[in-house]
């Protein structure tokens, strides 16, 4: 018989090492599937545990937000009642209540935006709602 050196190489390593040096030990074949390996980090310990329960300490929470109300005034656009804030725009009044206005300069300049509002020639682009009862009439 005659053997190439590859197969001499391959007979000589299979003499000097038995088979079980090729096969997995019973020791490292255990069982694993039932062992738990703990999936969670504690790189902060406990310290994040309790960090977005309430407070207890802090008392009764209360409402978010004006504790009053906004200050609604009674407005009235060209004998219509219409929702207003104290302080709100007049454009932005007359906007919502779909009463046309023509703006030219929106600084107060022109006056083409001029309107009668509690008696008085106001400047729709400029001008506030007031705090109480306010009448508005457009020319």
């Amino acid at each position: 018989m005659v053997a190439t050196p590859k197969l001499a190489v391959i007979l000589v390593m299979m003499m000097a090492y038995p088979s079980s040096a090729f096969q997995a030990s019973s020791s490292s074949t255990k069982n694993t599937m039932n062992t738990r390996i703990p999936t969670q980090i504690d790189l902060f310990g406990n310290a994040m545990k309790n960090a977005f329960s309430n407070d207890d300490s802090l008392g009764k929470r209360e409402d978010a937000g004006l504790k009053k109300g906004p200050n609604v005034s009674d407005v009235t656009v060209n004998g219509t009642p219409v929702k207003a804030v104290a302080g709100q725009k007049v454009s932005q009044v007359m906007a919502a209540a779909r009463v046309k206005i023509n703006y030219s300069c929106k600084k107060g300049d022109c006056g083409t935006c001029e309107l009668l509002m509690n008696g008085r020639n106001e400047k729709a682009c400029t001008s506030v709602i007031p705090r109480g009862k306010c009448t508005i009439q457009t020319y």
